[in-house]
């Protein structure tokens, strides 16, 4: 099946009228270089990071980072350090490499487009960056709106950007589909109230996703049917 709806009593009720999408591992194949980068930089300050544990740095916003590395390596780990080491590592292979839109991105939001459903970004990233990683590619201009993590007082897990990206479409939560690859993003669409979908990047959702998820995808090329299922 290209998609399993996991919670049928959300199937059939309120509408799709929106559709949010995280951006790095979802709309951008970008989230093995985090995964890449976090470990070169937690090797580089002694701190032996598995690709599992880098995995579980996904789209955290600075507390819940900290906590995370807090888990792996105790106090002495600095998630600020890690970061800006993190950042320099990955920004100087995009310069060289840049990076790549994930398969079926282009055809889903034509989708959107012909039955006049407005699609957002709801990254966790700043601005800046979000629109020199969309525009080279032609992404930029296909979202009604742009919403960064840096626009809200609380990064994923917390629903703030969520919230913020349904506002800024002029809907409520409820009447969105919030397209998200890792566990940190579905939980901070659950809590806002959205219609969570996990498309799988790097792995697949754990027990304790599975039970947040509206429904699972296996690409973004499924999306559309997934809504004509509605």
């Amino acid at each position: 099946m290209a998609f399993e709806i996991y919670d049928s009593t959300r199937h059939h009720t309120l509408p799709v009228l929106g559709v949010l999408f995280d951006m790095d591992g979802l709309v951008l194949d970008t989230e093995k270089l985090y995964a890449r980068f976090w470990r070169e930089a937690a090797h580089s300050l002694g701190f032996p990071m598995t690709w599992e544990q880098a995995l579980g740095m996904r789209s955290l916003n600075q507390a819940a980072g900290q906590e995370q590395l807090n888990r792996y390596f105790g106090p002495g780990a600095s998630y600020t350090e890690f970061r800006a080491r993190r950042i320099e590592g990955m920004d100087a292979y995009i310069a060289l490499h840049g990076v790549e839109p994930k398969p079926g991105i282009v055809p889903l939001l034509d989708y959107l487009d012909a039955h006049h459903i407005p699609a957002a970004i709801t990254s966790s990233s700043p601005m800046d960056r979000i629109r020199s990683y969309l525009e080279p590619l032609g992404l930029y201009h296909r979202f009604a709106k742009i919403c960064s993590g840096y626009e809200v007082p609380r990064g994923k897990p917390a629903p703030d950007i969520y919230l913020h990206g349904a506002a800024q479409l002029g809907l409520s939560p409820e009447n969105c589909l919030a397209l998200e690859d890792s566990p940190a993003g579905i939980l901070s669409a659950y809590r806002a109230g959205c219609l969570p979908v996990i498309v799988p990047d790097l792995d697949q959702p754990d027990e304790a996703t599975k039970p947040l998820l509206y429904a699972k995808a296996d690409s973004l090329a499924d999306i559309p049917a997934l809504l004509e299922s509605r």
